[in-house]
């Protein structure tokens, strides 16, 4: 695509990146409410049957997931015309959801600028290594990589890091501002936390919310695992990577069920977001749908997203994602190869 097309493209999605007052309340009245609902009848079930209250837990769940896209969009600076009125509300949706607003729109920002560029990965991303990096890392680092891209810990043992160890602490260097937000959130979830637990008791506070942050943990790891990891993904290194390309051919069209996509807040149409973050999530569907550029997206569904699973090491040569078990002969040839020089090595010295 030429500069002239991106340029373009990026402006036929210029109408679309602008907030309206009246639907923004409206999402925050549909998504807060029926998840405090859903909370207290939760509770309320829990002496008709602890399966009900989970079942009602569950879905509640996805109302957080809803309520994670406003958040999102309120660090895009997006779901407001008013940069306070994100600020407060993304605060507010950092409580509910276990994210410190200001931490996260710092990182986020960084994974929009630098997504796809092989070159600068490290920072909001999912850890992704080349074939060749991990056929040269050391046996050590590789069970780490192993470890990190294993389903059971990424999306069992994930939403725990994130809510309780990630999301608490701040980062390195991080300015007074960022700092204050994020001590300001955790002050209030251990403060609701605490009246909750002195109104219910412990016991039933943790049958209702352990189930919400660990659905919505996962399905929101998920998410942003998904649409981005398909198999032929846009990678490219510094010099040849291209913000329009990693938008539109590094970011997928996640075709949901409507009830799902209206849970994620039309996430799914990540392409759209990340050429235009300007974009509020109500708008990402009509900005994909009048651009006829952006119906070339990779689409993915529930049953074809799962292939991702197995997509574990991205291949520079062929220029798409690839399993373990792909490479294994590569990774045993370097360690012969590595023997050898050893061997080699200690006969010379010898």
């Amino acid at each position: 695509m030429s500069k002239e097309k991106q340029a373009q493209l990026r402006k036929s999605v210029t109408p679309y990146a602008k907030s309206n007052t009246k639907t923004s309340i409206i999402q925050i009245l549909n998504t807060i409410i029926p998840f405090i609902l859903l909370w207290f009848l939760a509770y309320q079930s829990l002496s008709i049957s602890i399966w009900l209250t989970i079942a009602l837990s569950i879905i509640a769940a996805g109302f957080v997931v809803r309520t994670f896209i406003i958040f999102h969009d309120c660090t895009h600076m997006s779901f407001f015309k008013n940069k306070k009125a994100n600020r407060i509300v993304g605060t507010i949706t950092g409580i509910i959801t276990h994210f410190a607003f200001e931490k996260w729109k710092w990182s986020h920002s960084i994974h929009h600028a630098t997504s796809s560029n092989l070159d600068k990965r490290g920072i909001g991303d999912v850890w992704v290594m080349t074939v060749d990096e991990y056929v040269e890392a050391s046996t050590w680092k590789r069970i780490v990589y192993r470890l990190y891209r294993n389903p059971i810990v990424m999306f069992g043992l994930g939403p725990l890091y994130l809510f309780l160890i990630s999301n608490r602490f701040n980062r390195k260097g991080a300015k007074r501002k960022e700092r204050f937000n994020t001590y300001l959130i955790n002050l209030f979830i251990a403060a609701i936390y605490a009246l909750l637990i002195w109104a219910i008791g412990w016991q039933a506070f943790l049958i209702i919310q352990v189930p919400i942050l660990f659905i919505a943990g996962a399905a929101g790891i998920w998410l942003f695992y998904v649409q981005h990891q398909f198999e032929d993904s846009y990678f490219e290194n510094e010099e040849e990577w291209d913000y329009v390309k990693a938008a539109v051919d590094g970011s997928s069209y996640y075709k949901l069920p409507k009830i799902i996509e209206w849970l994620t807040g039309s996430i799914g149409y990540h392409h759209v977001h990340h050429l235009s973050p300007r974009v509020p999530n109500y708008n990402l569907e009509k900005a994909h749908e009048s651009t006829p550029p952006l119906q070339k997206a990779t689409t993915i569904t529930l049953a074809t997203s799962l292939k991702s699973i197995h997509f574990r090491l991205y291949d520079e040569a062929s220029k798409t994602f690839v399993s373990f078990k792909e490479i294994k002969d590569q990774v045993k040839a370097q360690k012969n190869d590595l023997q050898l020089s050893t061997r080699r090595a200690s006969i010379e010295d010898k």
